[in-house]
């Protein structure tokens, strides 16, 4: 569909995608590209393309390829994705449910995903190096402190040499290690040991601002299209388990939110002259998504009367009024709220607020007193991940979870908490899809001189004309907001910015 539009070829009438048959029927049973299903479904090796144009440096553009090796390459991609819809459509029509969730939303996304590719979105390359000048300055200063800790220089990106200055040199505790039977030094582990030794911190800080700067400010610039002066992501429809979409060349979800270097970052992504960037985001949306699910009362309440739902939570947890909730108490309310969402434990909760493990489970279970409906949710959608073997969305989405009766405790307990996540995680993926459409309408129906550039998470990004904001603001707030019934309501946070940083709601 892209290729054919950069020769103003509009591709219409497309009802059927074999990839997304797949990916609707169950996301995680396998790839889904053609090879993998070819395989699959049907028993069939397929042709590899590097079979017909050569590998590495001998490799050759396809119009090179001998006329006749080419149309066998080519005819089979015709005749066994055609097998594959003749084998995928009718399993597919057993479940009138997916059928519509592939109707209504996944295929008619394929032309609004097509559009926005091509959108793009404008990048400030000039400011992105003076980022990365910024960023090297800083890994350097983290780098002679590091050496200071470790008392010698050691290469701060060596796994090796990590691990030597960390657990033999030093003689930190060893928490985990690698299948070699190596003290590992994974993310997860140094995050851990930051809790009680400088050096780990710094490591982490430094691998986070050199991947920032490898992946972003350095590469970035690079991806400009000469053509357009714009950078276009892939959008992956067939990806994540849940429903999200996600993007690469660049992956528009992993840069941070939440630190400085992040954000400055998002700063780079800029509108045309004449125009800004309007950003739009659903408010806690998988919380309420939980409310609506588990029709607890007091979660109900709290939505439908407009609360701070995490000082709400923090009043009812530590059975004081909501005006007199602290604010390192709403952060806790906080921190049990989603990490309830997410399916985390009593001990995972410890980790994260920094208490004992004894704390951590009374809020939990002051929390599940307070809220039974969510207790019951949780604990209905256990038992009914156990007996199924699989979860749904509110649109009726699945999700199968091939290891939830597996015998190992932690595969099992991971598919728990993935049962418990699903169901909230892809309503919310379901509605921000049906907003887009939604969205897209809109903008071809009527002509506003607006598009769609980014989506990224819960949020939609959009390039205005100055003329068209207000209309824009309006418009974008009723296609999310309609984008679902639920029982209660459904809020949108808008911003509008000279740069995507500017107009993060």
């Amino acid at each position: 569909m892209t290729v054919l539009a950069n020769y103003d070829i509009a591709l219409n009438g497309v009802r059927f995608d074999t990839m997304l048959e797949s990916y609707v029927l169950d996301s995680t049973a396998s790839r889904h590209d053609m090879d993998s299903l070819a395989l699959k479904y049907l028993g069939h090796k397929t042709i590899k393309y590097d079979e017909v144009a050569g590998k590495g440096k001998k490799q050759i553009t396809f119009n090179e390829v001998p006329l006749e090796q080419a149309s066998d390459y080519a005819a089979e991609d015709a005749d066994i994705t055609l097998r594959l819809h003749e084998t995928l459509w009718p399993r597919l029509q057993e479940f009138p449910r997916l059928t519509e969730m592939f109707n209504d939303i996944e295929m008619p996304l394929v032309p609004v995903l097509s559009r926005m590719e091509r959108n793009g979105v404008k990048i400030d390359a000039a400011m992105l190096k003076l980022q990365s000048g910024e960023l090297a300055a800083r890994m350097h200063e983290i780098e002679q402190e590091a050496y200071e800790h470790a008392g010698q220089p050691f290469n701060m990106g060596s796994p090796k040499q990590i691990q030597e200055i960390l657990f033999d040199k030093l003689q930190l505790p060893v928490l985990q290690k690698t299948p070699k039977g190596q003290p590992s030094t994974a993310e997860g582990v140094l995050q851990e040991l930051a809790l009680d030794y400088p050096l780990p911190q710094l490591i982490l800080e430094h691998r986070g601002l050199s991947k920032l700067r490898s992946t972003y400010t350095e590469k970035l610039p690079e991806m400009i299209n000469a053509r357009t002066g714009r950078v276009h992501t892939s959008y992956h429809q067939a990806v994540a388990a849940t429903g999200r979409l996600s993007s690469s060349d660049p992956n528009l979800q992993n840069i941070p939110i939440r630190t400085a270097e992040g954000r400055r970052i998002r700063e780079a992504f800029v509108p045309e002259p004449g125009y800004h960037l309007l950003a739009a985001d659903y408010s806690q949306i998988e919380l309420r998504i939980m409310a609506h699910l588990s029709g607890d009362a007091n979660l109900l309440a709290a939505f439908a009367q407009g609360l701070d739902v995490h000082r709400a939570t923090a009043a009812e947890v530590f059975g004081i009024a909501p005006d007199d909730v602290a604010d390192g108490q709403r952060r806790t309310a906080k921190a049990i709220n989603f990490g309830l969402i997410y399916g985390m434990s009593a001990f995972g909760l410890a980790r994260q607020l920094k208490i004992d493990r004894a704390s951590a489970a009374e809020y939990v279970n002051l929390y599940f007193a307070r809220y039974p409906g969510v207790k019951q949710f949780m604990d209905d959608t256990r038992e009914q991940a156990h007996e199924q073997g699989y979860v749904e969305t509110v649109f009726g989405r699945r999700l199968y979870l091939p290891e939830i009766n597996a015998s190992n405790q932690q595969r099992r307990q991971y598919a728990e908490r993935t049962a418990i996540n699903a169901p909230m995680q892809g309503t919310a993926a379901d509605m921000i899809k049906i907003a887009m459409l939604a969205a897209d309408a809109w903008i071809r129906d009527s002509g506003v001189d607006v598009k769609m550039i980014m989506q990224v998470h819960d949020e939609l990004v959009f390039e205005v004309a100055e003329n068209e904001l207000d209309t824009a603001r309006a418009e974008v707030t009723r296609c999310m907001t309609g984008a679902a019934q639920l029982r209660v309501p459904i809020e949108v946070d808008l911003e509008v910015g000279a740069n995507w940083n500017a107009a993060h709601p």
